[in-house]
């Protein structure tokens, strides 16, 4: 049902989910609770939102901290962007190293993110719609970030548009991590 492939960090998954495609258009599953418990993944999800955004937008980098913090699944319903994982689990093989990935909706891939990664993304396409299911509920008191530009990733713009909350975090190398991989 689903096609899983490990990024280059542990635990953080590129799902391609099966796309049924027909003169009406288009259906796909993106959630089975069944398939997930099956593969290992979490399957209680709390909330669920979207962002809308226009080219050169980059947001991000967001996570929760414990006892927020939170699984992920990220996917494009309009649109592309060049996703951004980073881990901030301490002891993890690949601690303050990124990975990029690209989600559009004519793939209709998405991410599963674990606890301890940062997220965010840059909108390539003119404008894209970004879906997010969340294992738990939005905290503003744990909601954190890490510098958009602080761990060597190359945003595809030469123009970014960033909210004032986006460059007001702290660098990776002033963050310190209260994520422990496992």
């Amino acid at each position: 049902m689903f096609s899983l492939r490990e990024t280059k960090l542990p635990g953080c998954f590129e799902v391609q989910p099966r796309i049924f495609d027909d003169d009406r258009g288009r259906f796909v599953k993106v959630f089975h609770q069944d398939e997930f418990l099956r593969l290992g993944l979490e399957t209680n999800f709390k909330e669920e939102y979207y962002s809308h955004s226009r080219k050169g937008v980059i947001r991000g980098m967001h996570f929760q901290l414990p006892p927020s913090d939170h699984v992920k699944l990220v996917y494009c319903v309009q649109g592309d962007v060049q996703d951004v994982v980073l881990d901030l689990r301490k002891g993890s093989p690949t601690y303050g190293l990124a990975d990029t990935i690209k989600l559009t909706a004519e793939q209709g891939n998405y991410l599963y993110i674990p606890k301890g990664l940062a997220h965010g993304f840059c909108t390539t396409s003119a404008v894209a719609t970004l879906v997010y299911k969340v294992s738990t509920v939005y905290d503003l008191q744990h909601d954190s970030g890490v510098l958009w530009d602080s761990f060597g990733v190359e945003w595809p713009t030469l123009e970014p548009v960033i909210s004032s909350r986006d460059t007001s975090f702290k660098s990776l190398s002033e963050f310190a991590s209260p994520f422990l991989y496992e």
